[in-house]
Order: structure tokens, then C-alpha cells, then sequence
């Protein structure tokens, strides 16, 4: 099973989930083991679940086009919409108090 590592407000969460897990939907239906996570529509037209991926990333598909759209160069920058991402392999994310400014 995949480990999430979760970095938040100086804290770190890390706990298992099952593989092809999407973070968000977990938390919609309350489990998921990180309660911080910020997320709002789970449909990748809002970017409050933007994360950056600290480790991991070679896992990951390539940004989809709602990504593009809504995270734009913060792409470069390691930014991904934790609601677009289906967890296959171990990973690691830090969320940002700011949001990402879509360019």
C-alpha cells in the first residue's frame, strides 16, 4: 500500500492508503487519515487541493488539462490539484497556506 507523507502548517502526517486512492474523495467521505488537507469541489475547477509533490512525482500521470488550466507555470514548480491525482505509489505533498496563483 501505498505511504502518503502529508506536510501542513509545520506539520507532518504519514499514514498508508490503499493504491488508487485520490486523496480528496477520501476526505469527502471522511476517510482519509489527514484531516488538513484543503479541498473544496473535487473536480479540478477550484485549485484549493493544490499541493506541491516534494517526492514521488515520477509516479504520477502527466498533468491533465485542468491542471494546465488552473495551476498554469506552477506546474514547473512541482504543483499538482490533489483532486486530478489517483495515489498508485508512495508520495509525498505539502500544501501551502497561500494558494497558487493561477497563471
Amino acid at each position: 500500500m501505498p505511504v502518503v507523507v502529508f506536510r501542513r502548517n509545520g506539520q507532518t502526517y504519514r499514514d498508508e492508503v490503499k493504491a488508487n486512492t485520490n486523496l480528496v474523495v477520501r476526505a469527502g467521505i471522511k476517510q482519509f487519515p489527514f484531516p488538513h488537507l484543503r479541498y473544496e469541489c473535487g473536480m479540478g475547477k477550484c485549485a484549493r487541493c493544490a499541493c506541491r509533490v516534494l517526492s514521488g512525482s515520477e509516479h504520477l500521470p502527466a498533468p491533465n488539462w485542468k491542471e494546465k488550466k488552473q495551476l498554469g507555470n506552477r506546474l514547473d514548480e512541482g504543483f499538482r490539484l490533489a483532486c486530478q491525482l489517483w495515489i498508485a505509489q508512495d508520495i509525498e505533498l505539502a500544501q501551502d497556506d497561500e494558494l497558487p496563483a493561477a497563471l
